[in-house]
């Protein structure tokens, strides 16, 4: 895959799965060198530009409070915990007094995708994430697209 090729990254139908907030983007990864979920949200988070990873952390614990951990270490991702992996997903939760989000990375045959599940704390919560949402919803593909193009 050439990395001047615009990559597809849509933003699809989600079922909330009992979240106040969802969001899947998805894209092709056919023809990529095969990846486990980890290793791609590794790329996507940590392999990022030094000075996006720190907006990207400044932003989950300053503007969401999120609770992170150390952002390079085995049990994290860029900060966020890993609570489940497989060969198939990876999952990535974080909390704050606000909200709980969990990103869910999975990886079907030649597809990628990124799921986002928001659980609002009250009003502020809710108030906070809508702040959020829009860049969320920019950062996310871009992140993917990156990651994609690198690795290809």
């Amino acid at each position: 895959m050439p990395s001047s090729r615009v990559l597809p990254v849509r933003r699809t139908a989600v079922d909330l799965n009992g979240a106040h907030y969802a969001s899947r983007f998805t894209a092709p990864v056919a023809g990529l060198p095969s990846r486990s979920p980890e290793a791609w949200a590794r790329a996507v988070f940590e392999e990022a530009p030094a000075a996006l990873q720190r907006c990207l952390y400044a932003g989950w614990r300053g503007g969401l409070g999120l609770r992170l951990g150390p952002r390079r270490v085995p049990q994290h991702v860029l900060g966020w915990p890993i609570t489940t992996t497989g060969p198939s997903s990876i999952t990535l939760k974080a909390g704050s007094p606000l909200l709980t989000a969990r990103n869910v990375l999975s990886v079907d045959g030649s597809v990628l995708t990124w799921s986002t599940f928001v659980h609002f704390t009250g009003r502020t919560g809710r108030a906070v994430w809508a702040s959020a949402a829009p860049l969320h919803h920019q950062a996310v593909p871009f992140l993917l697209k990156r990651a994609i193009r690198e690795v290809a």
